[in-house]
């Protein structure tokens, strides 16, 4: 079954490691194919420079029957994986660029993802 991504993130919701991070903003179910994607688009943008770290993990296989099969015959193949995305989960994170490029980085990776972002700085205390 589907089932219903509901109500904010409780947890994965702040910034563990990095400076800087890229935040979800609606539910949704992000592919491991737009992980990836996002994360070769920040890292390209960066040149080697900086630390990336991806806090979210495709566990949830969404599976598949052929079309024009019949009803029955039990549950089809897994066919890709899924993390499960709820407001305010990070979901990358970046530390050792400027904020300018990791603002940029991010935005680039933002727009391989299926859910709408938002760029956050973590705060400092002095």
């Amino acid at each position: 079954m589907k089932g219903r991504v509901r109500g904010p993130a409780t947890s994965g919701n702040y910034i563990a490691y990095g400076q800087y991070a890229l935040q979800a903003q609606g539910h949704d179910r992000v592919t491991s194919r737009q992980i990836e994607a996002s994360r070769q688009a920040m890292t390209r943008y960066i040149k080697r420079g900086g630390k990336i770290w991806i806090r979210i993990f495709p566990h949830t296989p969404v599976t598949k029957k052929p079309v024009g099969l019949k009803m029955g015959g039990g549950k089809g193949s897994p066919e890709f994986y899924v993390a499960k995305v709820k407001p305010g989960t990070i979901l990358f994170e970046m530390e050792g660029v400027k904020e300018e490029v990791a603002k940029e980085a991010m935005r680039l990776a933002g727009h391989k993802l299926s859910v709408k972002t938002k760029f956050i700085v973590r705060e400092t205390n002095q």
